[in-house]
């Protein structure tokens, strides 16, 4: 059996570099598109989200059938329900989904970004708190300045989101690459 959290064989990675560049490029050019074109790039994540939804739906409606005998399954079919229109409604109208998605975002990372505060200030004095609550000050400030741009920037916030997370997964696919090329 195969040790999941097992470190990868130097070797294997070495045998493989040209995947990882492969795929740091591509993900470098997808994200450079992605920046390219927000508008685009946030529509494309609502569709994946959206996809998303619709398949966990109709897997949600299929396992409520399967457990009809228990009484629970009633709640099963209206998850999976649920989950099938939210999906729908993001292909009917990805516009409302952005601003939805992207006031849940600014939600969201108000939150973190103040428990992130929170947890900080209890950990001091110890070393390392303070960046704790930098990180989670600048979380917060991220949060608040969506929501307070919201919906208008509904329609460039999930498409920048993806560019950037494409952007950084790409240059740090590349760097294993050339890692991996010069492990023996």
């Amino acid at each position: 059996m195969t040790d999941l959290f097992a470190r990868p064989d130097p070797h294997q990675l070495h045998n493989k570099w040209g995947w990882f560049l492969a795929l740091g490029i591509l993900a470098l050019v997808g994200g450079t598109l992605a920046l390219a074109n927000l508008l685009l790039a946030t529509v494309a994540s609502v569709f994946y989200l959206g996809a998303l939804m619709l398949v966990a739906g109709i897997l949600h409606l299929v396992h409520a059938f399967q457990v009809k005998a228990w009484r629970d399954w009633l709640y099963w079919g209206l998850s999976g329900a649920l989950y099938t229109i939210a999906g729908f409604l993001a292909f009917a109208n990805p516009a409302l989904t952005a601003a939805v998605f992207t006031l849940f975002m600014a939600i969201a990372l108000i939150a973190a970004g103040l428990v992130r505060l929170w947890a900080g200030n209890r950990m001091r004095p110890m070393m390392g708190a303070g960046w704790i609550m930098v990180g989670g000050a600048i979380t917060a400030l991220a949060g608040l300045v969506i929501a307070l741009g919201w919906p208008v920037n509904s329609v460039w916030v999930l498409g920048l989101f993806l560019a950037v997370d494409l952007i950084f997964q790409g240059w740090a696919l590349v760097a294993v690459a050339l890692a991996a090329k010069r492990a023996r």
